[in-house]
């Protein structure tokens, strides 16, 4: 939350308590003099000191009986701001008169939710370009996790996002990303597991047979003693879904906080360098790299590629340099117990409706997907 929304969460309300009101506790008086506030949040107010009467802290149980000085310092739900324009930096890889593409860094969410109602992605893009407060989600049609960085596509008029919202449905917007995965992967291949909410879990995604369907392609890029360096393609978009899929093959995103292993981090198989950066890494190892789509103008067909985030690719140096594994060493295995950490993931959701879950690994699409 930047400085300024912090500061215009709250204002200063100074009132005098009428004659009339005499003989009632105060949260009473103060319920009747500012209707538009339920007495549950005045009382919690003046719990928390922030209401005082002639200058002095009181309870809820003070009675008042007319001509007292009460200040009141209001606050304002966070969500009232959520749609508030933000000087926040963008990295714009490209911009015209319909679409922006943006790189969008790790730590960044996308669209306002519980607990995060400022400093988001949308946030910021109505700072960029004010017009946006009049596209639905400020033309937002598809989304990353909070800490999955890199490519997203924005509409910038209703037109762009209509057509756009109809590529994602229709599955033909191209999506690559770079994966940083524990455990060996052998040879290149797919999963087409169908993805609903954990039934023991809702704030998480698993394999569920009666869930969405959901592929993803995967192919390896290098091998290393005790990671896999991946390309993976989606072909849908669901919540986590490329970060669920590779803990369907054991082989879970390095640093998932969620969907990744207990006990999975094998200290003696790795070089001092590596255990540096691992244990450093915060964050699912995951960067959208790629993103193609016909612009939704022209019909033409464009493509954008960036570079490899900036701490994986610190991790996939420190990977390179490993020291060979003796022969006798003992072979590494992965924990299958799960970690102890259920994040709740603030932002994102089916539908755009439910934000129980953070977005998703690859997209979360307005209808079908996501």
């Amino acid at each position: 939350m930047t400085d300024a929304t912090q500061q215009s969460l709250s204002n200063t309300l100074t009132l005098t308590i009428p004659h009339d009101l005499g003989g009632l506790r105060l949260d009473v008086a103060l319920q009747r003099m500012l209707p538009d506030h339920s007495r549950s949040r005045l009382q919690a107010w003046i719990k928390s000191g922030l209401v005082t009467v002639d200058k002095l802290p009181s309870t809820s149980k003070t009675k008042v009986w007319g001509g007292e000085q009460v200040i009141v310092n209001v606050q304002v739900k966070p969500e009232t701001y959520a749609f508030t324009a933000e000087d926040i930096p963008l990295d714009i890889v490209y911009e015209d008169e319909d679409i922006l593409v943006v790189n969008k860094p790790a730590g960044m969410v996308v669209h306002p939710a519980a607990g995060n109602w400022s400093g988001t992605l949308l946030n910021a893009l109505l700072f960029h370009a004010p017009s946006l407060k009049d596209v639905p989600r400020a033309g937002i049609v598809h989304r990353l996790d909070k800490d999955t960085s890199g490519l997203l596509v924005v509409a910038k008029n209703l037109a762009a996002q209509t057509n756009l919202v109809r590529q994602l449905q229709a599955r033909t917007v191209k999506r690559e990303y770079r994966a940083i995965v524990w455990g060996q992967i052998w040879r290149n291949g797919v999963v087409d597991q169908p993805l609903g909410r954990d039934p023991r879990s809702r704030t998480k995604m698993a394999i569920n047979r009666m869930g969405k369907p959901a592929i993803t392609r995967y192919e390896v890029l290098e091998r290393f003693s005790v990671q896999t360096y991946m390309r993976c393609n989606l072909e849908t978009g669901r919540t986590h879904q490329i970060r669920v899929h590779m803990q369907h093959l054991k082989a879970p995103l390095v640093g998932d906080p969620v969907y990744g292993y207990r006990g999975i981090v094998p200290i003696r198989a790795m070089t001092q360098t590596l255990r540096d950066e691992v244990s450093q890494f915060s964050r699912q190892a995951l960067h959208a790299i790629k993103l193609g789509l016909l612009h939704p103008a022209t019909n033409e067909f464009m493509e954008w590629q960036i570079e490899l985030a900036d701490d994986m690719k610190a991790l996939l140096e420190a990977m390179r340099h490993e020291d060979v594994r003796d022969d006798d060493e003992e072979e590494f295995e992965l924990s299958m117990e799960p970690y102890l950490s259920d994040e709740d993931y603030e932002d994102e959701d089916d539908d755009f409706e439910d934000d129980d879950l953070d977005a998703d690994d690859g997209d979360l699409e307005l209808d079908e997907e996501e």
